[in-house]
């Protein structure tokens, strides 16, 4: 299953990045696809993106707000909205596990050997406070002279930006490199000190930074898809909590916000059928406990 996985999360990489005329038309891709939105975090501004980022457009639309109230306008942004709910009501953060770029590097970077080290759960909260400040809440209060908002996130903290679209911009458009200021150092710094991080921790953006997937760990009671624990099978021999990417305690919260579905610990861990996955609360598949016999 995980091999499967890996190569979803690549598919996914190049299906929401296939526009591959960028090295000639030193452009962003501006075709009818760009309406759609990734299921993860994926730069709208990447010279190879086909679709738009759901966090850069729920932003845009939040920072129009006061401005087309102004003007006797409402756009309300149902489809924005709708498609991250549908996605998050059906998948939850299984959306990051399977189909989404930058955890899927984040994944590569730490199969790298060096020493490995933990992530406190606590700095797990961060992320539900950058979702409200920076992509909901300063977007609609603080607003220029023109009654406009910031897309905060995107604009002074998403290291997916700059890695996606900053850098290549700057390759494909060496004029831009002039206007390089303190605002892109920062945000290449913080690209640097997330690459180094999930060298030697696990996911360290999404379990402390990611909007997204603060969004999606929202519909965790909620889901169609999700693991579940057999408390009679289980045995709370712990394996499942090295295993797991996000540092779940599946035996103990098996509903955590921070389960990316990934199966790991149904799959290569659980030798007693303890854990299984149920769609919209029918079961589908429990742990293989004939591949994984006890010791005698």
């Amino acid at each position: 299953m995980e091999f499967f996985r890996n190569w979803f999360q690549a598919a996914i990489l190049v299906l929401t990045n296939a526009s591959w005329t960028f090295p000639f038309s030193r452009s962003l891709y501006q075709g009818p696809l760009k309406v759609l939105c990734s299921p993860g975090l994926n730069c709208y501004s990447c010279p190879a993106a086909t679709v738009a980022c759901p966090i850069g457009a729920l932003q845009q639309l939040l920072l129009s707000v006061r401005m087309t109230l102004a003007n006797g306008q409402v756009y309300v942004g149902f489809y924005i909205i709708g498609s991250m709910g549908f996605l998050g009501a059906i998948f939850g953060r299984m959306v990051c596990g399977w189909a989404c770029p930058f955890g899927f590097m984040q994944e590569l970077l730490y199969k790298i050997r060096s020493p490995k080290f933990t992530i406190l759960r606590p700095l797990r909260y961060i992320k539900y406070a950058i979702l409200a400040l920076t992509v909901v809440i300063l977007p609609l209060v603080a607003i220029n002279d023109f009654g406009m908002g910031l897309p905060w996130f995107c604009k002074f903290i998403c290291p997916a930006g700059t890695l996606e679209a900053g850098i290549p911009m700057l390759l494909l458009q060496p004029d831009l490199r002039q206007i390089i200021g303190t605002l892109f150092w920062s945000k290449f710094t913080l690209l640097i000190l997330f690459i180094g991080w999930s060298v030697v921790a696990s996911r360290p953006f999404c379990r402390t930074t990611c909007p997204l997937g603060a969004f999606y760990a929202l519909f965790k009671k909620a889901k169609m898809i999700r693991l579940t624990l057999d408390e009679s099978k289980c045995t709370q021999c712990k394996e499942c909590h090295s295993i797991c990417p996000m540092g779940v305690k599946f035996n103990e919260s098996p509903d955590d916000g921070e389960c990316i579905t990934c199966m790991r610990c149904m799959n290569e861990s659980c030798r007693f059928g303890a854990i299984g996955i149920e769609i919209g609360g029918l079961p589908v598949q429990a742990s293989d406990i004939r591949r994984k016999k006890t010791a005698p």
